[in-house]
């Protein structure tokens, strides 16, 4: 390939001699430690991609121009859809191979190939759930001949990029893996796009681990204590997405206009009565190890649970400053380097018949299309619908067969090989039932059932114990593929259903514009209808009842089109009333706080006579008021302080805003309350299960009946969870928790035993009291004596990781790949969230992973940006470019029209046949 034609610009000159010297300093630290070979300049730079002049790319029918802004975000211009997508495969792999290898590799069940033997249990796992085999089912049986073209052009073209490129070639990374192993890329397939959707799914897959918590929790808690711990969703207080509408009857469709009357088929039963509800007792190891097992999972959208969300919203042009609507949207994922998205324009010259392509957004670096953004007719954004699409079944095993009814069925398996970078292969069988993979089988503890666990009558024999086995929509075959590449021709809100038709896994939220003038909401998605039993705890799958019979027919899901009120809100609430919809979605939606404070601020906004504009819609992306804190806080100011220094940060609290920017001492004092008041209230109070890893507490036993003041009784137990993943996480649930039971002042919840330095307390303000002396000291310890110091943000960080090399190569690897901290506002369950867990710590571990206001109609003053940049090159100009602005809540100008591009662009390559 040529060298790079075009002269560099004096800005980018400077910033690349600035970064240079910091590259001399990393190089001369790898040095000095010894890591085996000095690594030059050249080697840091070698992968950095050439953004100008002219590259022959094979199999191109065109010449094809990649145009670059100051942020490396490329435009593509073709004269074909296949042009179109070669490109993008070849762009993409320019910027983010590491990136889509290791992605492959982790839907594959292939991570020990790059890594060695410490990915085979997470290799095993997912061999077990087997996404690459349905990838390809999907691909061979169920994609049409036009997606599968597109997705072999962009396979075509990453390979193009791939060709004579090894090692520090293609990234830093692929340069310190030479040290290890001689690893080397394979080509790209179709098939590996594809199974991104399955990662996709598994990180959306809907209330799993909430099934296997409230199983826990039978082993320390009563089930009206549990059911404390799940209340029901304040449809009073919190408006769901589809205030109105319903089945109609005569015509088995929904209807957005139909006034429904109550409905109660959705809302099932106890799960498995006796049976099922002894058997999930019983297998409370064995679901601690499931979850133990999950935490090893690679979670490249965010950690499982309630705090993991979304916002979007679309406000009609009778409200918009414009006159024409305006889209929000900001998903909140993990944080990671890069990001997760991939902003890019894929523009046809002329659209046409071969050419129908003109769209803008955000991507996933590895599959073709635009997941998330607009074209030249409809804008549309995604949250997750949190859709129960999963169900554990327990299982009798006997030998080669499990039960079902009085009939032993053969169970189905399959062997298969995990080769082992740097060590000898190891082989698995995975065995299956009619409803999934025996998950079990990938864990010694899960191999058995607890010998005194407690069934009923009706259940079979235990033998030698109780498989586990997950029933999962994405484990099927569908056509979400397609559905991508509808959704970016999608011309109106018809074209647009039936593009999300085919959007089975996973199930999301869409909300819709158009520049006619409409907006409009569908609930896609492959559901499933459970003949018995509401998915909230383990099934027992010997009971042919409780089979999965069938899915929600499309057009008895919900959908909006110009709703009266002139806007939608979309932010993992609840999507209907579930006493006027006839079937059941999920029983464990996020609780409302978010999309009930931005309902407000549109309707404040609205009422006070007002137009919303872009500003005014970024604003709302921003805002960072706490609910649980306007909740609270009035009952902490009451408390009676004597002791001066705890008094001191009481004040803190004194005509706060409920606000928490980064610099806020209230808000860094509220959230350390909130956490001691959880962990006093209900987290000590927690099975070790649910608690965080080693943090331990002297307890009474699991099956004691001792009362809990007499220490001498008690064990030490140490926790077992993962910290992210820990309970209580703090999230909206736990708001509606102490909600419910803050003005019962002496609720058994407010009793908490005593410790070596505070006595036990009975009542609420007891409790408030011990959490706020608690709260001081930590802050205390950690941010310093003096209260006026604090602030949230010092607490409150963002540390971007790249997520292979950046959390487990050497020390020195990680300072090479890794950026932060950064000192974040925001919280868990506000608007802005930057999400933390109130079980381990403050640290950032989800967060909105980019933002957009779309203006419809007149696109080119629409506003975006990304978590990190368009590179995935340590050290590139374009790695972290947009996460400074990002964080203080900056949006960048976002170029679609021609011109518009022509304008900010400063790079042109050239691709010709």
């Amino acid at each position: 390939m040529p060298a790079n034609t075009t002269a560099s610009s004096p800005k980018k000159k400077k910033g690349r001699r600035a970064r240079l010297l910091v590259i001399v300093l990393v190089l001369a630290l790898v040095a000095g430690v010894g890591y085996g070979t000095w690594w030059s300049i050249t080697t840091v730079r070698a992968s950095f991609p050439q953004t100008t002049g002219t590259i022959k790319l094979e199999g191109l029918k065109g010449q094809v121009e990649v145009k670059r802004d100051d942020y490396g975000i490329p435009q593509i211009y073709a004269d074909s859809d296949e042009d179109l997508f070669r490109a993008q495969g070849f762009v993409q792999a320019q910027d983010r191979f590491w990136e889509m290898d290791v992605r492959r590799h982790m839907t594959a069940g292939r991570l020990s190939e790059m890594f060695g033997s410490g990915q085979v249990e997470t290799d095993s796992f997912l061999r077990t759930l087997g996404w690459r085999r349905v990838a390809q089912q999907e691909y061979d049986t169920k994609l049409s001949q036009a997606t599968k073209k597109y997705l072999q052009a962009y396979a075509d073209g990453v390979n193009a990029y791939l060709k004579g490129r090894e090692g520090r070639d293609l990234s830093v990374e692929y340069a310190a893996l030479e040290f290890e192993n001689d690893y080397k890329p394979e080509k790209w397939t179709p098939v590996d796009s594809v199974a991104w959707l399955k990662a996709m799914a598994w990180d959306l897959r809907g209330n799993m681990q909430e099934e296997i918590d409230r199983s826990l929790l039978t082993s320390r808690l009563s089930e009206k204590q549990i059911k404390d711990l799940y209340p029901a969703y304040p449809y009073d207080r919190n408006k769901p997405i589809v205030a109105e509408g319903g089945v109609n009857p005569a015509t088995g469709k929904f209807d957005p206009d139909a006034k429904p009357s109550d409905n109660s088929g959705n809302s099932g039963g106890n799960r498995g009565g006796n049976s099922a509800q002894g058997a999930a007792q019983g297998l409370n190891s064995q679901l601690a190890a499931l979850s133990e097992t999950l935490d090893t999972i690679p979670a490249l959208l965010g950690p499982s649970g309630n705090g993991i969300g979304s916002n979007s919203w679309v406000v009609s042009g009778r409200y918009t400053t414009t006159n024409k609507p305006m889209l929000a949207n900001d998903p909140h994922l993990a944080p990671q380097l890069p990001s997760l998205w991939y902003q890019m324009g894929l523009h046809c010259r002329s659209v046409s018949a071969s050419c129908q392509y003109d769209v803008a957004g955000y991507t996933f670096s590895g599959m073709p299309g635009v997941i998330i953004g607009h074209n030249q007719d409809i804008a549309w954004g995604f949250t997750n619908l949190g859709a129960d699409v999963t169900d554990l079944y327990l299982e009798k095993l006997s030998g080669y067969s499990y039960q079902v009814g009085s009939e032993e069925r053969r169970l189905t398996t399959r062997e298969e090989v995990i080769k082992v970078a740097g060590g000898s292969d190891r082989k698995i069988t995975v065995r299956s039932t009619e409803h999934g993979p025996l998950v079990s089988d990938r864990s010694d503890e899960l191999e058995k059932v607890g010998q005194k666990a407690p069934v009923s009558n009706s259940a079979p024999d235990r033998g030698a114990g109780y498989g586990v086995a997950l029933q999962w929509t994405a484990l099927q075959a569908g056509k979400s593929m397609d559905a991508v590449f509808a959704l970016n021709r999608a011309k109106d809100f018809a074209t647009f259903r039936a593009a999300a038709k085919n959007f089975e896994v996973p199930s999301q939220n869409l909300v819709y514009a158009d520049t006619k003038g409409h907006i409009g909401y569908q609930a896609p998605g492959k559901i499933p209808v459970r003949a018995e039993g509401d998915g909230t705890t383990p099934a027992p799958g010997w009971n042919p009842k409780y089979k999965w019979k069938g899915y929600i027919p499309f057009d008895e899901l919900p959908y909006e089109l110009d709703p009266e009120r002139g806007y939608i809100v979309t932010a993992n609430q609840a999507v209907t009333d579930a006493k006027k919809y006839p079937h059941l979605i999920t029983k464990d939606y996020g609780y409302g706080t978010r999309s009930q404070r931005i309902n407000d601020l549109i309707e404040l906004k609205i009422q006070g006579g007002g137009k919303i504009s872009t500003e005014d819609m970024r604003t709302m992306q921003m805002d960072n008021s706490s609910e649980i804190a306007k909740l609270l806080t009035p009952y902490l100011l009451k408390i009676d302080i004597s002791d001066p220094y705890v008094r001191e940060a009481q004040k803190l609290l004194e005509g706060w805003r409920y606000t928490q920017e980064p610099d806020s001492g209230a808000a860094a004092y509220f959230n350390v309350v909130w956490r001691n008041v959880l962990k006093l209230a209900f987290g000590n109070k927690l099975p070790k299960e649910l608690r965080v890893e080693d943090e331990c507490l002297n307890v009474r036993p699991a099956d004691s009946t001792a009362p809990d003041d007499e220490l001498t009784k008690r064990v030490r137990e140490c926790g077992q969870r993962d910290t992210d993943s820990a309970q209580p996480d703090g999230g909206d649930r736990w708001f509606e928790v102490v909600r419910r039971i803050l003005k019962d002042e002496k609720n058994e919840w407010w009793q908490s035993p005593a410790s070596r330095t505070d006595a036990a307390t009975v009542t609420r303000d007891q409790l408030l009291a011990r959490a706020m002396e608690d709260a001081r000291w930590e802050l205390t310890a950690k941010l310093g004596k003096d209260a006026t110091s604090w602030s949230w943000g010092r607490l409150h960080q963002l540390t971007l990781k790249n997520q292979t090399l950046g959390t487990e190569g050497p020390g020195f690897l990680q300072f090479v790949l890794n950026r932060g901290p950064w000192n974040l506002g925001g919280g868990e369950a506000a608007a802005n969230a930057t999400g933390w867990n109130a079980a381990g710590d403050y640290s950032v571990i989800w967060a909105p992973s980019m933002r957009m206001v779309v203006n419809v109609g007149d696109w080119d003053k629409s506003r975006w940006i990304n978590l990190t940049g368009a590179s995935g090159h340590a050290y590139s100009a374009h790695y972290i470019d947009q996460t400074d602005k990002w964080a203080d809540g900056e949006l960048l100008d976002w170029a679609y029209g021609k011109q518009a591009v022509q304008a900010r662009t400063v790079d042109t390559l050239k691709l010709t046949p």
